[in-house]
Formats: C-alpha cells, sequence, structure tokens
C-alpha cells in the first residue's frame, strides 16, 4: 500500500467498503480520483443495490441516477426534497422565488414602518417597543434574501493570434508502456476539449508535454507567440503558508479584467470562489487541501491565460463553487482544455474530445461525453449484429430440415407469411445499421435511427420467436 498515489489509495478503501456487502453505506465524494467508466460502474452497482446510502458528492450525473431523496444545507438550514437532482433544482428555484418574495414584501413594510416612527413627535422619548421590535425583525428579514452571485461573466483574456498550438507526431513512452503513438492536431481559436479516460493512460502526461514540462519522445509541440498558458494541476500547492489568503491572489493581480471593460477586484473573486471577506485573512497554513486546491485553481484564473489547461478542477468544489466556476468559463474567450471525470462539467463546457484509449491511441471525437457515450453505445450493438444473425441463421436452418407435415393450413399459412415478414424486417434492420455507420455527426439523427433501430429489432425478434415455435412443431 505505501507504494500507491493518494488517489489509488482511496480506490482501494471504496473496494473494501464495497466488498462487506454492507446494509448501510456512507460515501464522501467517492467519485474524486475515480476514471469515468469506473465512476459509470460504481452508479450502475448504487443504482441496483439496496442498501442504504447516504452519500456527498457533487457529481451531479451521479447524484441524479443514484439518490431518490436529497438533504442540502443552507446557510445553517438544513432542507429535505424527496426526488433526484432534477428535481432538487426545481423545488429550489421555487424555495429561493417564495423567499425573494417574502424579502419584498419586507421591505415594503419595512419603508412604511420607518415612516411612521421618523413621524414621531421629537420630544417623545420612549415610542412603541412592539413598533421598534417589528422594525427590528423586518430589517433582518429583508436582509436575509438568498443572494446568489448576479454577476455576468464576460471572461477578459490576452489577445490569441492566428497561430495557437500545433502539435505534430508526438510520441511518448515509459519502457513497455506507451502514452502517445504519432498523435498530431492543430488547435484553433476558441476551442473546448474535453481529455476522458482510465487512469494511467497518459492524460497527464500529455498536458505536461503540450505546456513543456516534460518533452516528447518524437514530435514537436509549436506554440504561437500570443500564447499564454494557464495550467491548473492537482499537484501544484506551492504556497507560503505564512500568508494570508487575500494576499496570495494580490500577489498574481490586483484585480481581474472582464470583457465588458469592468472590474473585479481579488476580494470580490475570492468572495464568488467560497472565500468570503472575513475568511480573507485567513493564513494559508490554516485551510484544508481541498481549500488550497481552490485557491490554486483562482490563482490560475486571475492570470488570465488565454490557452487554460484545467487538470481534474472539480474535485473539492461543493456545487455553487462549482456553478461559479462553469459559469466563469462559458464567458471565457480563449483555448480550453479540460481533463475530468465529472460526466456533467464536461457536457457543459465541451463541444469535443480526445478519448485516451490505452496504448498510445486517441480518439478525437466531435461532440460533448454524453454524444460520445451515445455513439459508443451504437457501435457496440452494431458490432454485435454478425454474431446474432449467424446464431438465428443456424437456428432456423436446423428447425427448417425438419418434416412439415405436423402443422395445419392454417398455421402453414402464417409460417410462409412470417418468412416473407422476416425478410422485410431484417432488409430494413439492415438499411437503418447502415445509414448509423454512414459517419453523420447529426446526433439527433442518430438518436432517431437508433430509436426506429431498436423497434425493427423487437418486431424481427418477435416474429423469429414465432417461426421457430411453429418449425419446432414439424418436428417428426
Amino acid at each position: 500500500m505505501d507504494t500507491l498515489s493518494g488517489g489509488q489509495v482511496k480506490r482501494v478503501a471504496l473496494a473494501r467498503t464495497l466488498v462487506q456487502e454492507p446494509d448501510f453505506l456512507i460515501l464522501d465524494e467517492p467519485t474524486n480520483h475515480l476514471d469515468v467508466k469506473s465512476i459509470e460502474w460504481l452508479e450502475e452497482y448504487l443504482a441496483a443495490s439496496k442498501v442504504t446510502l447516504i452519500l456527498v458528492t457533487h457529481d451531479r450525473y451521479f447524484l441524479d441516477r443514484v439518490c431518490n431523496e436529497i438533504f442540502e444545507l443552507d446557510q445553517g438550514e438544513l432542507f429535505q426534497y424527496h426526488g433526484n437532482y432534477e428535481h432538487f433544482l426545481e423545488k429550489k428555484a421555487e424555495r429561493h422565488a417564495n423567499r425573494e418574495s417574502d424579502a419584498t414584501k419586507a421591505a415594503n413594510l419595512l419603508r412604511k414602518e420607518l415612516e411612521w416612527l421618523r413621524r414621531q413627535p421629537k420630544a417623545r422619548t420612549t415610542k412603541s417597543k412592539a413598533k421598534v421590535e417589528m422594525v427590528h425583525g423586518l430589517i433582518e428579514q429583508s436582509s436575509a434574501q438568498y443572494q446568489e452571485n448576479k454577476i455576468a461573466f464576460n471572461f477578459g483574456a490576452k489577445r490569441l493570434g492566428s497561430k495557437i498550438l500545433v502539435l505534430e507526431h508526438l510520441n511518448k513512452s515509459y519502457g513497455d508502456l506507451v502514452l502517445l503513438n504519432d498523435f498530431s492536431y492543430v488547435f484553433k481559436r476558441k476551442e473546448r476539449i474535453g481529455i476522458v479516460g482510465p487512469n494511467g493512460v497518459g492524460k497527464s502526461t500529455f498536458l505536461d508535454i503540450i505546456t513543456g514540462k516534460i518533452a516528447p519522445d518524437k514530435g514537436k509541440v509549436e506554440a504561437g507567440e500570443t500564447i499564454f498558458f494557464g495550467y491548473y494541476t492537482q499537484g501544484g500547492l506551492t504556497f507560503d503558508l505564512s500568508d494570508k489568503i487575500i494576499d496570495v491572489i494580490k500577489n498574481v493581480a490586483e484585480d481581474i479584467h472582464m470583457g465588458t471593460g469592468e472590474k473585479l477586484s481579488a476580494s470580490q473573486m475570492l468572495t464568488l470562489f467560497g472565500f468570503p471577506p472575513p475568511a480573507q485573512n485567513t493564513h494559508v497554513s490554516e485551510l484544508s487541501g481541498g481549500e488550497k486546491r481552490r485557491l490554486h485553481l483562482l490563482k490560475v484564473l486571475m492570470m488570465q491565460p488565454n490557452f487554460l489547461i484545467l487538470d481534474e478542477p472539480t474535485n473539492d468544489l461543493d456545487l455553487i463553487t462549482l456553478n461559479t466556476l462553469e459559469e466563469f468559463l462559458i464567458s471565457y474567450p480563449g483555448c480550453l482544455l479540460i481533463v475530468s471525470h465529472d460526466r456533467y462539467f464536461l457536457d457543459k463546457l465541451c463541444d469535443h474530445l480526445f478519448v485516451f484509449k490505452g496504448a498510445g491511441q486517441i480518439r478525437d471525437f466531435p461532440g460533448n461525453y454524453r454524444q460520445y457515450r451515445e455513439a459508443e453505445n451504437l457501435e457496440e450493438e452494431v458490432k454485435e449484429v454478425p454474431s446474432r444473425v449467424v446464431e438465428k441463421e443456424e437456428k432456423k436452418s436446423r428447425v427448417v430440415r425438419r418434416s412439415s407435415n405436423k402443422l395445419t393450413y392454417n398455421e402453414q399459412k402464417e409460417w410462409k407469411g412470417l418468412e416473407r415478414e422476416i425478410e422485410r424486417l431484417e432488409k430494413k434492420k439492415a438499411e437503418l445499421e447502415a445509414e448509423i455507420n454512414c459517419g453523420t455527426t447529426d446526433y439527433q439523427k442518430i438518436r432517431g435511427l437508433s430509436q426506429s433501430l431498436e423497434e425493427v429489432k423487437e418486431e424481427l425478434d418477435a416474429k423469429e420467436n414465432r417461426w421457430i415455435e411453429l418449425a419446432e412443431r414439424l418436428e417428426a
């Protein structure tokens, strides 16, 4: 165990917990340090399990598919929602709307009560105690209105030239472990690429090669003259522990320029990313590991790079900070390259994937993660078609050799009709499979074709089963 990384130790701990098959399971951020395939396996396992589960997670797809009840801690209050993450969002929005409505009513009443207090004669030294207490209560109620981040992000970044980043025939190996095999790519302006794949297939090594931290065995990396990288890594926590949080950020920049010409101060940015003003004078030595990573992420953003590289940025972020980061990145005008196991995060921000398959193979996929999984599932179905066809044909050939004297006239007529129907449906199935495999990237069209294919396959299976049922009665 002492030879494993922190992420590997966490995976062993998760495996040890699950293998005990408990009745009551408590998981705190179980998807951190898992690759996407492992997360999807765990998701299916827990969804099918009868275990009672309490789960803390920021993985919204995981939450949506596994949980049927959600508790939210919000400003010291605990709220309970019956349903999945999607239902939680709807009910939370309703609660905030009601709270805002209540705060607006309180503010209106407050104005009236203040007017009453001001109209009282100056000589009076005492006022209605009930009235004064009521005003104080209204002030508290109107100021308790839930304030989310209302800033409209319009991120400003350094200008990008015509040449961005060119990768030519990159190769990288460590002994027998091949991580990159003749990979080439030319980055274009404002590209938003996600990187997925199992642990240990070279994703972080690829980022280190791009940023010049390590050299490829073969090939070239050419960055344009205007490129300024911002690189967030899990291991970049190089702080002076005696520094205050506010000083860490101010040492990078006093403020950040938005695309509108406005500025956000270092203190405002810290507040947005979960460090409110009272905490900003805390020393770095007092922060948890997750808080240090959040501070490191903000340091990278404050540099205002025009090519931003994020390696697992969502680990240790709560949902509010995660939403802030997403809103920030949606408006980001530069190139974005993200390694993440958070499928929701990738779907929201990336429209292009590099899928690391292992053994140096990288698939360049034009779409987000959800579209990639749909395409991958379709490809697997199509691969299974030949073996299923052979199996069915062999079964047909076995029964067709039997005598035809055991059926009534109507059953023989039905049997022959089934043969024609099966032939028609097999032709239709082949046409749909050919259309799916023609290379189109219109995923709405692929989804429609896939649904039609499933319907045809179901009908075909039903008719083949009936054909076999009749044929088996032909046996002498």
